[in-house]
């Protein structure tokens, strides 16, 4: 193969991840750079461009590069803009693939939202493999979601369909979401919100838990996780309540697109049989009849150091060689 490469960026908050994948989604060469430290994006794009030429002259060079893949929060597939993501520096609408395109010498880039190549990556690389209707949910700071539907993923008419993490599941006394509304999913389903759970069930309650000898604004998800583990009733309760609703969620995303599997991916996930036996218990406690044990409950097979990279990356296999500005 003339070009046996593709470049997989992730981009977050704190950090962008960046490396060299083979086409057996094994990472050869890799690199990070602070994304939080430039506020300009062009300084930003000159960072992670010196930072992306090292990798490549490692790989052979940029003739054994057939792509780049990106994985940025907002990111919009149809124009290789990020558009106006709340916890990236910068501001507005950024045309981060061309911007990277012609740092790289031309190599053709192509960009979607975080969720989304989580979703292409289970299906080139991991538990997707062979799946033609699936939904990916990344359970992180948010809970974020690529809907794969007939072995597409679903853009919809602007590129942002598929906020499945801001659907609202509750509505009355919901709690606020960093995205200004009330009751969506992340703000019960995520790492964060697993934290807010505790914090609120230890504030309305006086029973015995070993979360009790932290300070209540700290306690992350891992501590959850960590006291479950020894046999914290309180944090094993935690768990249940995050998957009922999580849960409640699914059996209606099954509805809606009745896939082969839901796969979980992301660091909440981590907590294995914890958060996934009260998940499926309520997915089929709340499932339509019809849909009833026809949609299995998968976690991630893509390796855990590599994930955000390899997922990014499964699109850079999607790349053409044409002008980016017929792309945006």
């Amino acid at each position: 193969m003339d070009k046996p490469y593709v470049i997989g960026i992730d981009i977050g908050g704190t950090n962008s991840v960046f490396g060299v994948v083979d086409t057996r989604g094994n990472v050869l060469y890799n690199g990070s750079i602070k994304t939080g430290k430039y506020e300009d994006v062009n300084d930003y794009v000159r960072a992670l461009g010196e930072g992306l030429q090292a990798v490549i002259r490692s790989a052979g060079g940029r003739d054994k590069i057939k792509g780049i893949g990106v994985g940025a929060p907002n990111g919009n597939y149809f124009n290789g803009c990020i558009e106006f993501a709340a916890n990236l520096p910068w501001k507005g609408k950024v045309p981060l693939a061309q911007l990277i395109s012609d740092r790289t010498g031309g190599i053709p880039v192509t960009l979607t939202n975080d969720a989304n190549a989580a979703a292409i990556g289970e299906m080139t690389y991991g538990a997707a493999r062979g799946l033609k209707d699936f939904i990916v949910i990344t359970l992180g700071t948010g809970v974020g979601s690529g809907i794969v539907c007939g072995g597409n993923l679903v853009y919809g008419h602007d590129g942002f369909a598929g906020e499945l993490g801001h659907t609202t599941v509750r509505r009355e006394n919901g709690r606020l979401c960093g995205c200004g509304r009330h009751g969506c999913l992340e703000t019960y389903a995520s790492a964060t919100g697993v934290a807010r759970t505790a914090r609120e069930l230890l504030t309305m309650r006086t029973d015995a838990s070993l979360l009790r000898a932290l300070e209540p604004d700290k306690i992350t998800s891992k501590d959850v996780f960590d006291a479950a583990v020894q046999g914290d009733k309180l944090s094993i309760e935690i768990f249940d309540i995050t998957g009922e609703i999580l849960g409640e969620a699914f059996a209606n995303f099954v509805a809606f697109s009745s896939p082969e599997a839901i796969i979980l991916f992301g660091g909440l996930s981590k907590a294995g049989d914890l958060i996934m036996e009260p998940v499926k218990r309520s997915m089929e406690a709340h499932m339509l009849k019809v849909f009833q044990g026809k949609t299995r409950l998968l976690f991630s097979q893509l390796k855990e150091s590599d994930a955000a990279v390899l997922g990014a990356s499964a699109l850079g296999w999607e790349a053409k060689d044409e002008p980016m500005d017929a792309l945006v």
